[in-house]
């Protein structure tokens, strides 16, 4: 089998297992974990979190555990903040910790809301990821480790990254 063929196979697996994860949780994919009961989340972003596993289940709805807690990925272009151009802050919405400011994103046109630049150093945590043959980069959060999605160096300038993320991982606080 030659590596096209490969991750065309991968790519459809990946993408049949997000529609099937979708599908099944259609009720709760568009809305946002319930804050409230939601002991790991803090607009402090000093503070680490550490949860058990049943403890992230309860924290967030199926599809966020699967991307966050499972390193799943949501369908290209499903996201809500693909094409979407609020000014204001993106953060973790396992946790709250502030990742990327809106004049950090741009249209890739890869199916997944992108940004060039996070907030700061302790915002990601980057990870060497060598899954489905692919030699990547994951990129975490920096609080609560979940998995946010992947950073490449075709981004545009001044920092030349492009850091593809799941938008169902994704908060949003509007510029006030």
């Amino acid at each position: 089998m030659n590596r096209i063929t490969f991750l065309l196979m991968a790519t459809a697996l990946i993408q049949f297992s997000c529609s099937n994860a979708q599908e099944k949780n259609k009720k709760t994919a568009t809305k946002m974990s319930d804050t409230t009961s939601n002991p790991a989340f803090s607009r402090n972003n000093e503070e680490k979190v550490e949860l058990t596993d049943e403890q992230w289940k309860k924290a967030l709805t199926p599809e966020q555990y699967y991307i966050a807690r499972q390193k799943g990925t949501e369908r290209p272009w499903t996201s809500k903040f693909e094409k979407f151009d609020e000014k204001g802050t993106y953060y973790c919405a396992a946790c709250g910790n502030t990742l990327f400011q809106s004049n950090t994103k741009f249209d890739s046109g890869c199916g997944w809301p992108s940004f060039f630049e996070p907030v700061n150093k302790k915002s990601i945590i980057y990870t060497p990821d060598n899954t489905l043959g692919m030699k990547r980069t994951e990129v975490q959060c920096g609080k609560c480790k979940a998995h946010l999605g992947h950073v490449f160096d075709d981004g545009p300038p001044p920092t030349g990254l492009r850091y593809c993320i799941n938008g169902v991982i994704l908060g949003f606080e509007k510029k006030g």
